[in-house]
């Protein structure tokens, strides 16, 4: 993904206000992000824990999404990311839960979606970051071709919420 600026990133979401996309807490480090490793830009907003946001570059442009999180979130269970197949103990995969675009979303209706909590996924694919504990599977597939499979996965998901 490309460096993007505060501008766009407020200008890229579907599912959230104008209004409601001008007052979110954006990254505080948005100048020090491995830009050419990440397939998405995501981020849990740090003044309210229960809202997380992801970014990313489709043919069309950017497509910003806008997620409510859990307010408790429990168990010492292994789960598995969504997106890039990353397993985590505990709480290190979330349930995102994306209100619909437009006027399903504006009448409550959601897409979920159980994702890397830290918005790591990029990373675990590439070998950047290893899990704090739990893993990633052996697999027969090059890392090229698990990057095109996680960025199905999450395109699958963004034509959910825009559908």
């Amino acid at each position: 993904m490309r460096a993007v600026t505060e501008k766009e990133i407020r200008g890229s979401f579907v599912n959230c206000s104008k209004g409601e996309a001008t007052r979110l807490a954006l990254p505080r480090d948005l100048a020090t992000r491995p830009w050419e490793d990440l397939d998405f830009l995501g981020w849990r907003d740090h003044t309210a824990h229960e809202r997380a946001y992801l970014v990313i570059e489709r043919d069309e442009g950017l497509v910003g999404v806008a997620f409510r999180l859990p307010s408790v979130r429990t168990g010492l269970r292994r789960s598995m990311c969504s997106v890039c197949l990353t397993t985590h103990p505990g709480q290190g995969v979330t349930l995102m839960a994306a209100p619909r675009a437009g006027r399903a979303g504006r009448e409550g209706n959601t897409v979920g979606l159980h994702m890397c909590t830290d918005f790591a996924c990029s990373l675990y694919v590439r070998g950047k970051k290893a899990p704090e504990t739990g893993g990633r599977f052996e697999e027969s597939l090059t890392v090229d071709e698990q990057i095109e499979r996680a960025t199905t996965n999450l395109a699958g998901f963004l034509d959910r919420v825009t559908a």
